[in-house]
């Protein structure tokens, strides 16, 4: 892969991906998430990624909002447990309004008091609303679970009585400290050379004050395996079951995420969904995934069924995981799963916008970004045997916990 990347002096990292094509797209990725905030924090970096938006020195809310959408883009933004992230898509003669936007959003943002409480009002409507949908609701409350006690495990939208709480203050002593210059990527993908783009993060982004991070994450130390039932008035029974994986640095990292294709990833031909679905008709909502975090990670495991057949759908699963940790795969078996995977890979960099969002990942924490060409080597270089080596270490049940809602 072909890709410009430099610094800033105050340690902002670029990187640039030209392709022609009249629609770019930009974003700003910060190394700050939710598992950064202290206790009585809880929610705070989601709330301000809704409120950085609400005025500037030079803008009010509206005018943001109107910079890119009056000529037809649309800016966007998201709090992830380790990453903030602006970003945009826009058409390509508009680079240097995009960029001015950002620089104005990020250094400039006054944080108007009726702004903020309004905004209030409207993630605790969020925090409603996601606590009516057990579908997501479960993901959250399983990672409080296997993280219990750590800031990881702690949901990203906060509580109510958190969000009600922060002030300006609350807001700017975080940005301060934790909107860190050398752990900030600016990301771009489109019809731009790299030296203009250099240009345009220079002029926009070279006033802001170098600040290297100087704290460091707690260390998630490893919690024993748990089941718990939750009673929910809800016409089917939802359950996850899952634990502790490799971390983004892992070696072993892209053969677990084969292993999840293989076992239930986005593919209706994964093992879970012929189990579950196509021969047993017992499970329309069904999926597994891998995260990866800087220090740990998740594999989890969701199906949503009727009470009658939950356990029957616990027990083919834990079927399909015997099979994965005590049969090789077969030289068939391992080559379709191979190609499966290398086709999802290579359609979703045909995305322009993820591939922006994936350049600036990849970047905010290995400092490069492999080729597909890389990536298909390492994924054929995976052998049936490594797959059961991993299945055995990460899906032991003895490590497996798991949260039902009935």
């Amino acid at each position: 892969m072909e890709y410009f990347s430099s610094q800033l002096p105050n340690g902002i990292r670029l990187v640039h991906q030209y392709v022609d094509s009249p629609v770019a797209h930009c974003g700003v990725i910060i190394n700050t998430g939710s598992r950064d905030e202290d206790f009585n924090e809880q929610g705070l970096a989601h709330f301000i990624e809704h409120t950085i938006f609400k005025g500037t020195l030079k803008r009010k809310s509206f005018h943001i909002l109107s910079r890119l959408e009056d000529v037809g883009g649309e800016l966007n933004a998201y709090t992830t447990k380790e990453e903030t992230a602006i970003h945009a898509s826009f058409l390509a003669e508009y680079y240097e309004r995009t960029m001015e936007l950002f620089s104005d959003i990020l250094i400039n943002s006054t944080f108007p008091d009726q702004e903020l409480k309004k905004e209030k009002d409207v993630i605790i409507d969020e925090i409603n609303s996601y606590n009516d949908s057990p579908s997501e609701l479960i993901f959250d409350e399983f990672e409080e679970l296997i993280f219990e006690g750590h800031p990881i495990g702690r949901n990203i939208l906060g509580t109510p009585e958190n969000v009600k709480a922060f002030t300006r203050e609350d807001i700017q002593r975080f940005m301060l400290k934790k909107y860190n210059t050398d752990q900030i990527v600016i990301c771009s993908v489109g019809k731009l050379s790299g030296k203009r783009f250099l240009h345009l993060c220079e002029r926009y982004f070279n006033h802001f004050p170098g600040n290297s991070r100087t704290f460091t994450r707690a260390v998630f130390a490893g919690n024993s395996a748990k089941t718990k039932s939750v009673e929910k008035e809800t016409f089917q029974t939802h359950c996850l079951i899952g634990g502790l994986a490799y971390d983004v640095l892992h070696p072993d990292r892209i053969g677990l995420v084969l292993l999840n294709s293989v076992l239930g990833g986005q593919s209706g031909n994964s093992r879970l969904n012929l189990a579950l679905r196509e021969r047993n008709g017992i499970a329309y909502n069904l999926e597994s995934s891998y995260t990866a975090y800087s220090d740990t990670g998740t594999i989890t495991i969701y199906f949503g069924t009727d009470k009658v057949n939950l356990d029957k759908a616990i027990s083919l699963i834990k079927k399909e995981i015997l099979l994965l940790q005590e049969k090789l795969l077969g030289d068939i078996q391992i080559s379709k799963a191979r190609k499966q995977l290398v086709g999802q890979l290579a359609m979703s960099q045909e995305n322009h916008e993820d591939l922006m969002l994936t350049l600036g990942k990849s970047f905010l924490i290995y400092n490069k970004m492999d080729g597909l060409d890389v990536i298909f080597n390492k994924i054929n270089a995976i052998t049936p045997s490594r797959i059961r080596s991993i299945a055995n270490e990460i899906l032991d049940f003895d490590k497996l916990s798991m949260l039902i809602y009935k």
